[in-house]
Formats: C-alpha cells, structure tokens, sequence
C-alpha cells in the first residue's frame, strides 16, 4: 500500500505545488495532514499573508483542511485527531479557537492535542491545525480519548490538572510528569488498554526546567516499557504552556498492536527509556532526532542548522532502513526549530529535497524557546509507513 498526495482541484490559498512537503498523504482508508494556518496569498503585495484574529484564522485553516479532506474523499465525521498547534501570543485568545472546532465538528469528538508553540513560522499566525483522518471516523471514550480503525489510539493532551482542574506537585517537574503518565495509563485502561502500549510520548517542558529534566528518567524507567519496548519518545521546550504553574504537557499515542523495537544498532538506547523507532501493525512511530553522534553523544554542527537537519534526517532514513523501509514510506514530520536557527531555517527545505520522496510527508514546523541539549537548533518527530 503507498502514500499517495492529496491534490485538491481546487485550493484558492496558495499554489502548493514546489514544497518539500504535501498538503496531506492517504494511506489506505486513511489521511494525514500537514499542519495549516490562515496563510494565503495576497495578489496586491504578491506574499503569502495571514489575516485576522484568532476566530478568523482557525476558520480559514478548518477551510483549508475540510478542502483536502474532499479530495480525499473523505470529511471532518472521519478525523480522528486534532492537533491544534497554539502561540504564546495567541493562547489567551485559544478559547475562540475551541469554539470554532465545536461548530466544525458538532456531536463528533476526535481527539484534541494542544500545543503551546513559542511561534509559528508564519509570524502573524496564531494556529497551524494538523489532523488525522480515517474512513468511518474513531471511536470516542472517555477523558478525549479516541480510537482509530486501524487500532492507533490517541490520547488527548494530558496536563498534571486535578479533577477540579488544580495544578498538582507545583514546581516539581518529575512529580508533575508522573502525574500526567499515571493520567494517561488510566486513560488507556478505561478502553482496555494500558500505558505498556504506547508507541510515542512527546514532552514538553519550559526552559527552567532543563536542569532537572534528566530526573524524569526514573519516572519514565518505572511506568513504561511493560510490554518490553518503550515508546518512541521527544522532548521540547516551550516558553511557557497552557496554564501558569504547569511544568509539562505530554502527548501519548498508543497501539493494538504487538510492539516492536527498531534499533539500527545503536547502542545508547540500551540505558534510555525510550527507542529509536517502535513497529506496531503497519506503522512506524519514532523518536524526536536531532544533531546528535549516536556513538560518542556529541552535538554536531553548533550554530548551523542545515547541517544539522542533514544529521537529523540521516538519523531518520538509518532507523526507516532499519524497518526495512525507505523515504518514500515517511508519512509525517514535525520540525521545531530554535529562533538562533531562523536565519538559515530556509536551507532545511534543500536537505528535506535531497534526502527525502515524493509524494513528499505531511509536514508541520514550529518554532520552539530550545531543545533538551542547548547545542541542538532543530528536532524532528517522524513517522512511516511500512512497505
């Protein structure tokens, strides 16, 4: 089964034609889309420009998305979740977005992840909206868990928030993430699932708490892993999230199906709680990579981010090798870059051009306050297909 790109006959925004990325992928019954703001293009001053307040611009990007997902043969009754990507200028307005996603999506409840993003790389944008989509639509449970006909079950994004929406274990990072783990494995249980089945974990955190992040190991050694392999995983840090006091977000996806560990060999991973790439049914979920020597754990490149993306993406086609798999399978990637590496960011678009295929992955990219390794300027989260 390959990825095809889905090419609306009509998208009155912007000619998407040219980019390093598509505007979506199918595979089989399903879709993934890149992640869309209110960006289009502005004949008068000849630039792509994004307009109006928060309202408007989740409008036109749910526009935006409800086209693709025509040409997909497919509509907002099939998403199964919603990745709302939102900035720190624009999170004191995000309740409008909300309010524009109840109407789009009535009775329907995919999943929601939300997040905090310091910008995007449109800089009048206040969202970029990602989502997945699947024939027939998830099953909904309860917490905002959703579940997809292909067995991927996605988690909403879980905060350390009591029942009465109280910040818990303030100022303690790992107290707060082993919250929000115990919080996401209640969730799994409540559909007969557990924590033991999750494929990826992405994190994130706030800048003061990068000292201290490495305590999360033991957290994270004692609640994962129980099948054997231990999801794929990430970390980024954010200037600040979704509410004062709270140190961590975390996002979970999960499978039904038995868990695989895919390693091209790499021997770090032997005392880490996560894996390079985790093979589950026809999919491939992997880690956050960045500019890292696998063998002796230096950053490579400090200060220039092209050729840290060359590292990155290398990393990635090692570990899709590894599954027996190519460019040409890769369904998704999440770029976050630091703002020392705006400058050249344009330069990564050459390296995606080189390394990667067409149909090209559904791709999203965001701007974020750093990475867990201070040297890093860009992190990437993939994932494949499987041939």
């Amino acid at each position: 089964m390959t990825l095809q790109a889905i090419r609306p006959s009509r998208f009155p925004w912007f000619r998407y034609d040219g980019y390093s990325f598509s505007l979506g992928l199918t595979h089989g019954d399903g879709a993934w889309l890149s992640g869309h703001s209110a960006s289009e293009y502005d004949p008068e001053s000849g630039r792509i420009v994004v307009r109006g307040g928060m309202t408007d611009q989740a409008r036109t990007a749910y526009a935006k998305i409800g086209a693709i997902l025509d040409a997909a043969g497919l509509s907002f009754a099939d998403v199964t979740r919603v990745t709302e990507n939102v900035t720190v200028a624009g999170l004191d307005a995000y309740q409008e977005a909300a309010a524009v996603r109840a109407e789009i999506f009535g009775e329907h409840r995919p999943a929601v992840s939300t997040v905090i993003v310091d910008r995007l790389l449109r800089p009048a944008a206040f969202i970029e909206i990602e989502v997945h989509a699947s024939a027939g639509g998830a099953t909904a449970a309860a917490g905002g868990v959703a579940e997809a006909p292909d067995g991927t079950i996605f988690l909403p994004t879980v905060l350390p928030l009591d029942e009465q929406g109280d910040v818990v274990a303030e100022g303690d990072l790992t107290g707060q993430y082993a919250y929000c783990l115990e919080r996401a494995d209640l969730l799994l249980r409540g559909i007969g699932s557990s924590l033991d089945a999750a494929v990826t974990t992405y994190d994130y955190t706030t800048p003061a708490t990068r000292d201290v992040y490495r305590r999360t190991h033991a957290v994270r050694k004692e609640r994962l892993g129980g099948a054997g392999v231990y999801p794929g995983a990430g970390g980024i840090l954010m200037s600040r999230l979704h509410r004062p006091g709270v140190l961590v977000a975390l996002d979970v996806t999960a499978s039904r199906h038995p868990l695989e560990a895919v390693n091209p060999g790499w021997a770090r991973y032997d005392t880490l709680t996560y894996t390079p790439g985790v093979r589950a049914g026809g999919m491939l979920w992997m880690s956050g990579f960045a500019a890292l020597d696998m063998e002796t754990q230096q950053a490579l490149h400090p200060g220039d981010v092209v050729a840290q993306a060359e590292v990155t993406y290398g990393a990635i086609l090692r570990v899709l090798d590894a599954a027996g798999a190519g460019p040409e399978h890769l369904l998704s990637t999440i770029e976050y870059v630091c703002p020392e590496g705006l400058s050249a960011y344009r330069g990564v678009a050459d390296v995606r051009k080189r390394l990667l295929r067409e149909p090209w992955p559904a791709s999203t990219g965001a701007i974020c306050a750093g990475l867990l390794r201070p040297e890093f300027l860009i992190e990437v989260f993939p994932a494949a297909v499987l041939p």
